[in-house]
């Protein structure tokens, strides 16, 4: 496209093989960005849901084939930043009071330290057995057993009789804070559900449903910043222009989608629960073992 452009301005005439390799290069930027977009939709839908964003990542990659490679595999962590930033607007004037409170407010200052406790098991895990679950566990077969029992769980937890007591995020037991930041570790293996594992915990012990899925908001802040960052300066040097165009592509695509979802989900569970995401992680990891028992 823009060869072309300079081509005729500058009146020079281009062979058939330029011409040809430009169609190629508009060709291969279109379908990354095509991708990029697709990804991004995935991601801002997912991120949020009971439904695990990195199974539904890697499916789509592994059975689509979108997006495959090293830069693909850091591209669907970079793209969680745009999703965490709809949490940061969406909860700005919450957020911006417990910033400015937590120096003086015991329940602000509380609030803060209860989200870097519930943070703390994931950064411990990560470092002594992060290499050995990506190696071991990050498979398609892993993301679709997962999916099945994950929603076998949601499904079952939809049934009981839970008599909430907490019913504001920020007000939650310090000893309950760890144990979701404990639970939420389960979603290190593929197609368990980051926000599934900490909502499913926070209820079971005595959030309402709403307060565990804003929670699970809240927690994801530091869980999604703290792995942006870790995978860029991990990958700095191999990121090139164009890389950060289409990481900036996903980026606002899963940011506008995060913001409807969010907003939608919470109106959602309130009234209807969390059966429908649990028959949906059940379809899917149903289809993809068909898939992947026919070679796919």
């Amino acid at each position: 496209m823009f060869w072309r452009f300079f081509a005729i301005a500058g009146s020079v005439r281009i062979s058939e093989k330029d011409a040809a390799f430009a169609a190629k290069m508009d060709h291969i930027m279109m379908s990354d960005a095509v991708r990029a977009v697709i990804l991004g939709i995935v991601e801002g839908i997912t991120e949020f849901l009971p439904v695990s964003s990195t199974g539904h990542m890697l499916l789509v990659q592994r059975l689509f084939g979108l997006g495959e490679g090293n830069f693909w595999n850091s591209f669907v962590v970079l793209i969680q930043l745009g999703a965490i930033l709809a949490i940061v607007v969406l909860y700005f004037a919450k957020l911006w009071r417990v910033a400015l409170g937590m120096f003086s407010n015991p329940d602000d200052r509380r609030f803060v330290i209860g989200v870097l406790v519930a943070f703390l098991p994931a950064v411990v895990i990560g470092l002594i057995a992060g290499k050995y679950i990506k190696g071991y566990l990050f498979n398609p077969w892993v993301v679709c057993f997962s999916l099945i029992v994950g929603g076998a769980i949601l499904l079952w937890v939809d049934q009981l009789d839970l008599k909430p007591r907490e019913h504001e995020a920020t007000r939650f037991p310090l000893l309950m804070y760890l144990w979701i930041g404990i639970a939420q570790c389960l979603a290190m293996i593929p197609g368990v559900s980051r926000s599934g594992a900490s909502i499913v915990a926070a209820m079971l012990l005595g959030a309402d449903k709403r307060a565990a899925a804003e929670f699970s908001f809240f927690l994801a802040i530091p869980t999604m910043v703290g792995a942006f960052a870790y995978d860029f300066y991990k990958n700095r040097a191999d990121m090139t222009t164009d890389h950060l165009g289409i990481i900036a592509i996903g980026f606002v695509v899963s940011f506008i989608t995060a913001m409807v979802v969010v907003k939608t989900f919470l109106t959602y569970i309130t009234r209807h629960g969390f059966t429908l995401f649990a028959w949906w992680r059940v379809i899917v990891g149903t289809l993809g073992l068909i898939a992947l028992a026919m070679g796919k």
